[in-house]
């Protein structure tokens, strides 16, 4: 794991941006009273399907995402992960629109629906362009603060996200706690049963990976859906639903990038060396938040006493039980709606 250099606060833009981003966007997000309980019966295999499916242009992306809820209501933002897609929360948004929120669950890029805007730009997969996409979807549909939800790829945006840009989030839920990538620390090797947790970053970094990958994704990613979710008995159709996403034509270029650069295998680009040096630092993380783990998560993980300390604000742990896995959205979507609004209200 990333050793520890030098934590310190640090904030992209201070109160005067913040004033800025506010009379841009007006009061959306924060001028609503909090929203309210989940309705009864919020279970894992509820539904199979998202109520709307929409595409906005947002920096470099037109981007895919499913929207629930009232206009009007607190914005709440949902993140997937690798290999995942926006079916992880097909469970948790309904709940959450139903309870009051404004829900938002877009596709990464290299995921479902999104593309790129233009074929020249690079299909690049490092930690701050996925976090500088969300902050461009929130400005597209004039969010100006959300509460967070997230695991995977999508906790280390969120958590990013939450540590550089903290006036645009209410909230934070992270599955696995603190995630931040320090690439000169990815570069140490770590001992031998640590490695092995971490196979397929190495497969990655091979063409014979990459190739592999490609021919065989939705096997590949089924084999890792099973070995991060132990206890979780998926059916065919609920993998197939994510599964399609994978499709995406710049999927295996982007998911190949992140491994790579995360190993100090492949280049970042040079715009964004001075936020990842800051993120390299481990910030801490100011705002209120709830983080989550799953009793039979098979995936690479710390315990949460690692990462106690990397929040500082309002806090909150819970440890499920019952055989929860990696994807804990969609294997425990009441808890991981539940734990949206404990963090919004603390």
């Amino acid at each position: 794991m990333s050793s520890e250099i030098n934590l310190q606060r640090r904030r992209l833009f201070g109160v005067a941006a913040a004033t800025a981003v506010a009379a841009q966007f007006g009061l959306s997000g924060s001028a609503h009273a909090q929203a309210g309980a989940l309705p009864d019966g919020v279970a894992a295999g509820g539904h199979t399907s998202f109520r709307e499916i929409k595409q906005v242009n947002a920096g470099l992306l037109n981007v895919g995402y499913a929207e629930d809820g009232p206009a009007d209501g607190p914005a709440v933002i949902l993140l997937h992960g690798w290999p995942y897609d926006i079916y992880s929360f097909v469970d948790v948004a309904p709940a959450l629109a139903a309870a009051g929120y404004r829900v938002i669950v877009p596709y990464l890029r290299g995921y479902g629906s999104t593309r790129f805007l233009s074929d020249s730009t690079v299909r690049n997969g490092q930690q701050a362009v996925v976090a500088l996409d969300i902050i461009a979807l929130m400005d597209a549909l004039k969010i100006r603060r959300a509460v967070f939800g997230a695991f995977d790829w999508g906790a280390r945006t969120a958590c990013i996200i939450a540590a550089q840009w903290p006036e645009r989030v209410k909230a934070l839920v992270s599955v696995s706690g603190y995630l931040m990538t320090n690439v000169d620390a990815g570069r140490q090797p770590l001992p031998p049963q640590a490695e092995l947790d971490w196979w397929y970053q190495f497969y990655l970094a091979t063409d014979r990976g990459v190739a592999g990958y490609d021919k065989y994704r939705k096997d590949f990613n089924r084999l890792i859906w099973k070995t991060a979710s132990p206890r979780w008995n998926f059916d065919e159709a609920t993998y197939a639903r994510s599964a399609a996403s994978f499709d995406n034509p710049d999927h295996v270029a982007i998911v190949v990038h992140n491994y790579r650069w995360r190993l100090g295998l492949a280049p970042g680009q040079t715009q964004y060396d001075a936020l990842e040096q800051r993120l390299g630092s481990f910030p801490v993380i100011t705002v209120p938040t709830v983080t989550l783990e799953g009793d039979a998560n098979g995936a690479p993980h710390l315990d949460p006493a690692a990462y106690r300390k990397r929040f500082s604000g309002p806090y909150a742990h819970h440890t499920l039980s019952g055989g929860i896995g990696h994807n804990l959205p969609q294997e425990a979507p009441r808890e991981f709606a539940q734990a949206i609004i404990e963090a919004d209200r603390m």
